[in-house]
């Protein structure tokens, strides 16, 4: 065992370099939506302008974690809307206009600007041609079309302001409505799967796919007015900073927001390009933006992702080991042991990720905290099974050695149960590799980055940068592993082929 410990320990060391080099001073989050990630570039441009550093976390996974993140400290501001705090974030508080939102903020510690100009409400949209076909033009005309396909975004389906609330509101006969990424909404509606499906009015697909945007004639949806809220001590740590962006005040008109999404989802052009642009234009602020190279992301998608299954996989190896081997002395607490692993291994990964930001905010430490629980179950049964199934012979005969049960699990037991410990551990390497994917919703970065953001864009290209190398390291893991088994397990327990 010293010996796979040691593998373990090598893996750590060669990628123990990488860290972050500075604290950032101004730490920007964003939503995963488009139009956020572009205005919270906009923040990035604004601090290095001011030689401020800047770190962006984007594409965060909802409303619900950038607001906990704030509130924590983890970043000091992000773009927000008007609609989605008053009726959504901060419903109970039962704050009716802008003015009682900023005196509520202000006693949390938070500040906010003005709204920046453009409404970017929620919307019903669905083909033109269909639409005029069944003589649709508002929400009020789908109470007679009942079997109309319904499909809304998993976002939209689970809050206030949206499905619950419209579908009461218009009484709507719908029963049969499918929820889905926001960005497959629109292929399902590009390829006659879904008839109607929900929008943000200031979402560049509506032009593309040639959407009617329906009439919210009973005016159920409020304004969504976009804004940065942002943390009080940011005006201290980078005042030159919030002052930029309170001058983009009104600044955005809803033409000019759509113009910006259709630059990037339709025309392919990058966030940071597009904030700089849009700086230039209305601040006069001039920000070189030097796109990375493929080689290069790719080398620092790498380490990220080693970084979060590495320490995950050693802090499990530390921890499952030992358990298996409680689990095979002792009957009873292994039962628990086995049943409390395998509980952990039903939970789903997403709902582990969202559980930790409370407890350890955002980042590489929530994501690794719940890589390590996912790995503990392959290891720990592995562990167990392989002492279990030792032969009672080789057991007896150690004992006839007089071995006390230290020396027999260390001389013994453990190099007999080497092989099914260590295909646990592939097993655990293995998992983490694509479950580490889903560490980009909490800002850790990794693989899981450029997948996040290809199925936003709808860019296919952008998702291979992170799937194909992911499904390479995994394959490389399962070699390595391989490879090791004829150094780390006994020759006559090899699998001989």
């Amino acid at each position: 065992m010293k010996q796979i410990l040691l593998l373990i320990s090598l893996l750590l060391g060669l990628i123990s370099s990488f860290a972050y080099a500075d604290t950032p001073i101004v730490k920007i989050g964003s939503k995963n939506l488009t139009e956020n990630v572009i205005l919270s570039e906009m923040v990035v441009l604004l601090a290095k302008h001011h030689n401020k550093g800047a770190k962006h976390w984007r594409e965060l996974g909802g409303t619900a974690v950038v607001w906990r993140s704030l509130l924590r400290g983890d970043i000091d501001i992000y773009p927000e809307y008007t609609g989605t705090i008053l009726k959504e974030t901060l419903l109970d508080k039962n704050l009716k206009s802008f003015e009682q939102l900023r005196e509520f903020l202000k006693t949390i510690g938070l500040e906010l600007t003005k709204p920046l100009g453009f409404n970017n409400t929620f919307a019903l949209g669905m083909k033109r041609t269909l639409a005029k076909k069944h003589g649709i033009n508002s929400i009020s005309d789908l109470r007679q079309h009942a079997n109309l396909r319904f499909g809304f975004s998993n976002n939209f389906m689970a809050r206030n302001d949206g499905w619950k609330g419209l579908r009461i509101k218009y009484r709507l006969p719908q029963q049969n409505v499918r929820g889905l990424s926001h960005e497959l909404t629109y292929q399902g509606i590009e390829n006659d799967a879904l008839d109607v499906t929900d929008t943000f009015s200031t979402d560049a697909e509506i032009a593309h796919y040639g959407l009617r945007v329906l009439k919210d004639d009973l005016e159920f949806f409020p304004r969504y007015e976009a804004f940065f809220i942002y943390r009080a001590d940011l005006k201290q740590k980078a005042p030159n900073v919030v002052a930029e962006l309170h001058k983009l005040e009104g600044q955005i008109s809803d033409p000019e927001m759509i113009r910006m999404n259709m630059q990037a989802k339709i025309n392919k052009v990058g966030e940071t390009q597009i904030a700089a642009n849009f700086l230039a234009e209305k601040l006069n602020i001039y920000a070189a933006v030097v796109e990375k190279s493929l080689l290069s992301s790719l080398y620092t998608l790498t380490l990220e992702h080693l970084l979060l299954v590495s320490i995950s996989l050693f802090a499990a190896i530390l921890i499952a080991i030992p358990l298996g081997i409680v689990a095979y002395k002792y009957t009873q607490v292994g039962q628990i042991i086995l049943g409390v692993v395998g509980l952990i291994q039903t939970i789903p990964s997403l709902a582990i990720l969202v559980f930790m930001i409370p407890i350890l905010g955002i980042g590489n430490a929530p994501a690794i905290a719940a890589l390590f629980l996912y790995s503990l179950l392959p290891i720990v049964r592995n562990t167990y099974t392989g002492l279990h199934e030792i032969a009672p012979g080789l057991k007896e005969s150690a004992e006839a050695l007089g071995l006390d049960p230290f020396a027999k699990m260390q001389l013994i037991e453990l190099p007999l149960a080497s092989r099914s410990i260590l295909a646990g551990i592939k097993t655990s390497a293995i998992i983490n590799v694509g479950t580490a994917t889903l560490g980009a919703l909490i800002g850790a970065g990794g693989y899981g980055q450029p997948i996040l953001t290809g199925i936003r864009l709808d860019n296919m290209s952008i998702i291979l940068q992170g799937a194909i190398p992911a499904a390479v390291l995994a394959l490389l893991i399962q070699f390595l592993f391989e490879l090791s088994e004829r150094v780390l397990v006994p020759k006559g327990l090899r699998i001989t082929r």
